[in-house]
C-alpha cells in the first residue's frame, strides 16, 4: 500500500492525497494555523477512516453471521493530548445497527472482533488512545418497496 500527498502551493496548507488504487483526498489546516478551511483536516482523516475500517467489519461478520443486517452507522468522540505530538488519547465508538432479528450477543461480538482481531486502525491506535465502544440495535420492520 502506498500514498503519495502533495501540498498544493505557496501560500495555504492544503495538500492532496493520492492513494495507491488512484483516489484523491483533499486535506486542510486551520486558518489559525495557516490553512483556508476547504477540507478535512489529517487527524480528522484518521478518525473517520478509524471508524470505516471497523464499520466494514463489523457488516461483514454480522453477514457472515447470518444476521439481516441493513445499517450500520459509528459515530467516534475523540480526546487528544495537549501538547505535541497531539495523539488520541481518547476514542468512543457508538455504533447503531439497523436490520431485522439481530441478535445483540451477535453484534456485540462483531464489535469486539473488530477491535480485537481485524480492525487495523483501531489496533494502532490503541497504542496511544482508550478506546470505548457502545452500541445500539435498530429494529428495521419495514420493507423496501421499489417503484
Amino acid at each position: 500500500m502506498e500514498c503519495t500527498v502533495r501540498w498544493t502551493g505557496l501560500s495555504g496548507m492544503t495538500f492532496l492525497a493520492e492513494t495507491g488504487s488512484g483516489h484523491v483526498v483533499a486535506m486542510d489546516g486551520a486558518p489559525e494555523g495557516g490553512g483556508r478551511d476547504l477540507a478535512p483536516r489529517p487527524m480528522e482523516l484518521v478518525l473517520a477512516g478509524t471508524g470505516g475500517c471497523t464499520a466494514y467489519d463489523v457488516v461483514l461478520i454480522l453477514r457472515k453471521s447470518q444476521q439481516d443486517i441493513r445499517g450500520c452507522d459509528v459515530t467516534l468522540k475523540s480526546e487528544r493530548a495537549e501538547k505535541d505530538p497531539k495523539v488520541f488519547t481518547k476514542v468512543h465508538f457508538h455504533f447503531t445497527v439497523r436490520g431485522r432479528n439481530l441478535k445483540p450477543s451477535l453484534v456485540e461480538r462483531a464489535i469486539k472482533l473488530s477491535h480485537e482481531k481485524y480492525c487495523s486502525a483501531s489496533i494502532m491506535m490503541e497504542k496511544t488512545a482508550e478506546l470505548t465502544h457502545s452500541f445500539e440495535i435498530v429494529d428495521d420492520l419495514t420493507e423496501a418497496t421499489s417503484a
